[in-house]
């Protein structure tokens, strides 16, 4: 049975992600930071396939390293990472914005994501062929727009340490994917806004974004791709959401 360890799991595409995989009947490794989200999910799926639940926060790096030490001996040969952590604050000019938040996306979006990763890449070398890294991106890291300072600069940052991690597993048969995704519908905008309702609401209202289970269906597909397949990035956007042109300031 293989296992997937999936970051960020109570909420979003990460709690998606994981009643995709227990769908398939994949073991699942969930950490979260809000454990009361979490024990739910165990109550939910653990009927149906084995499932370890890690309260964690990924910045901690001491904290990432010893939870994947301790791994359990059945959750231990990993297939699949799912880099699913991650958050936006401040939708504001950066001129506006309070500092701390700033560090809040790079803590998490950056330094929490390389925790992670170096913790386990010993685990899913000795797994080889078929073994899987996907990093939850955003198009929000290619693609600018006012508001995105710090959060499209962590995405980036996902995009480009995807790549390079796929140079430097050459050979090891383990694949790393960025996914991409656009407009979502998801805690995302509450988050960003610190629980403004009528913002996220706004923000979707008359159109049709994605839902976390579009993404999570997309996260399955790549982790199960036969081996010898890689897909180096993924960028997935609402059919209704494209790119707008160049604003120009005018006296």
């Amino acid at each position: 049975m293989p296992v997937a360890m999936i970051t960020g799991a109570t909420s979003g595409f990460g709690r998606a992600a994981a009643y995709r995989f227990a769908a398939a009947g994949w073991s699942l490794i969930l950490t979260g930071r809000r454990s009361e989200r979490l024990e739910a999910l165990e109550q939910d799926i653990g009927n149906k396939v084995p499932v370890l639940t890690l309260t964690l926060d990924v910045r901690d790096a001491e904290a990432v390293a010893r939870a994947v030490e301790e791994l359990p001996a059945e959750f231990r040969e990993v297939t699949c990472l799912v880099n699913n952590a991650g958050l936006a604050l401040a939708p504001k000019p950066a001129q506006e914005v309070d500092l701390a938040d700033w560090h809040t996306m790079i803590d998490t979006n950056i330094t929490g994501l390389v925790n992670v990763t170096h913790a386990m890449l010993a685990r899913l070398i000795a797994t080889g062929a078929g073994a899987s890294i996907i990093n939850i991106g955003s198009v929000a890291g290619s693609w600018p727009y006012p508001g995105g300072h710090v959060y499209g600069a962590t995405k980036a940052f996902v995009e480009q340490f995807s790549y390079n991690l796929r140079c430097d597993l050459k050979g090891t048969g383990v694949r790393v994917t960025d996914i991409a995704p656009g407009m979502a519908e998801t805690e995302f905008t509450l988050v960003r806004t610190k629980g403004d309702q009528a913002a996220s609401d706004a923000l979707y209202s008359g159109t049709t974004p994605l839902q976390a289970e579009d993404i999570a269906e997309q996260i399955f597909h790549v982790a199960t791709l036969p081996d010898h397949i890689n897909i180096n990035r993924l960028e997935v956007m609402p059919t209704r959401q494209t790119w707008s042109p160049f604003t120009i300031d005018r006296d």
